[in-house]
């Protein structure tokens, strides 16, 4: 029994890049055909041209905001499914309301991969403390477990007491679901003096996991504490190995960080949103936006498996603000580095008091021609509706952390 789930996460990244590019043109194709929803967004699309990450990119983003009102006017899944509803496996309503379907397939979320990581091996009991009220999480961790071999204890959430009879009774070597409130078991044991020593591994998600607390874990005897990162959308994107060095894309899916607003895709290294396409063939996702930031890691992760490595969940891409009574978007922000070529990257900072409300864009510029500024400042004002500053600043003064608005204005 090897340290990897299989022969795909140490392969060659150019091999792995040519057959996902290869397999690209026919996932658009049956979206297309079997999804009305897809053949309307992508109308007028080629699938046989699209079939590398360039053309990749030239096609839309459908971000998670959109969802709601598509399942509105196509209830219930917004015609993005191949499949009716009861051929489906589980359905399910996560908030806003938005409904996500669950395919009828063994690990339909792909999640195995990252208990495998954590050290899941067939025959271990696995505690899972996500919840099983409507929504997809804890069905992530309890459909890959089965795949594996593993039995499953359907814990949910709270009753710490009764947890922990469960944990000393039927004595599971590793734990799903938050940080926070496998402290708070651990705590409550130690409390009670509950011997839950078979606690060896946990596999975390939903919350941040500091350097500190992962220690913290691993005093109190649990020996691998990992984190994985997933949508209900699109089930698992990224896990942790042991390296501890990042997370580790998925081997069935295409990633892109794009810059939030729009659907560009930025150099490695520099900050923001999540873009993934999935080969799910119950319910294709095409550059489907997330909502949530991170940035491509360089080189390959010291656990041997050599697929891209992200940083990890760095906040959220949708950074709408209203500034004296009117949103500002960060595509406008785009739409106003667009017109000027100059500009490489623009950052808007809103200052000032409640009801005094100011707004600069700070822009990134090389060589600047006479009146930039001025011009720049127009087209702000023609983009968004409202009057702000221009500050002209050098190539890599601005942070890498993906806002392209900052609401920097004081409240108190």
């Amino acid at each position: 029994m090897t340290n990897y789930f299989d022969d795909l996460e140490t392969r060659a990244p150019e091999a792995r890049e040519g057959a996902l590019m290869a397999r690209l043109p026919g996932l658009i194709a049956g979206a297309i055909q079997e999804a009305p929803g897809w053949a309307r967004l992508l109308a007028g699309i080629d699938p046989r041209a699209v079939s590398s990450r360039k053309a990749l990119a030239e096609l839309p983003v459908l971000r998670k905001s959109d969802l709601k009102e598509l399942q509105q006017a196509d209830p219930p899944f917004g015609g993005l499914t191949t499949v009716p509803p009861g051929r489906m496996g589980h359905l399910y309503m996560s908030p806003g309301p938005i409904f996500d379907p669950e395919g009828a397939r063994d690990d339909p979320w792909r999640s195995a991969r990252a208990l495998w990581a954590a050290g899941i091996r067939p025959g271990h009991v696995v505690q899972n403390c996500f919840g099983y009220h409507l929504t997809p999480g804890a069905w992530m961790v309890d459909l890959a477990a089965r795949r594996l071999g593993c039995a499953v204890i359907p814990a949910g959430i709270g009753q710490t007491e009764q947890q922990i009879e469960v944990i000393r009774t039927l004595r599971p070597d590793a734990y799903a679901g938050t940080p926070s409130f496998l402290r708070i078991i651990v705590e409550k044991a130690r409390e009670t003096g509950a011997d839950i020593s078979n606690l060896k591994r946990a596999l975390v998600a939903a919350e941040a996991l500091p350097p500190s607390l992962r220690a913290w874990f691993h005093e109190q005897g649990i020996e691998t504490v990992l984190q994985w990162y997933g949508t209900a959308d699109i089930g698992l994107i990224a896990y942790e190995s042991e390296a501890l060095e990042g997370m580790i894309l998925d081997e069935d899916l295409i990633l892109e960080i794009v810059r939030p607003g729009t659907g560009e895709p930025v150099t490695d290294g520099e900050v923001g949103e999540v873009v993934v396409t999935s080969f799910n063939p119950d319910y294709p996702m095409i550059r489907f936006g997330t909502g949530d930031l991170s940035a491509v890691m360089p080189g390959r992760s010291p656990c041997g498996r050599t697929n891209v490595r992200i940083r990890g969940w760095l906040g959220r891409a949708d950074q709408t603000a209203k500034v004296r009574g009117m949103f500002v978007h960060p595509g406008q922000i785009a739409e106003v580095v667009r017109r000027h070529p100059e500009v490489s990257r623009a950052r808007l900072v809103i200052t000032g008091e409640m009801a005094n409300d100011a707004m600069t864009l700070h822009c990134e510029v090389g060589v600047a021609p006479e009146g930039l500024a001025a011009r720049v400042a127009e087209t702000v004002r023609e983009v968004t509706k409202l009057r702000g500053e221009v500050q002209l600043v050098l190539p890599g003064s601005l942070p890498n952390d993906g806002k392209v608005i900052e609401d920097a204005r004081k409240y108190d």
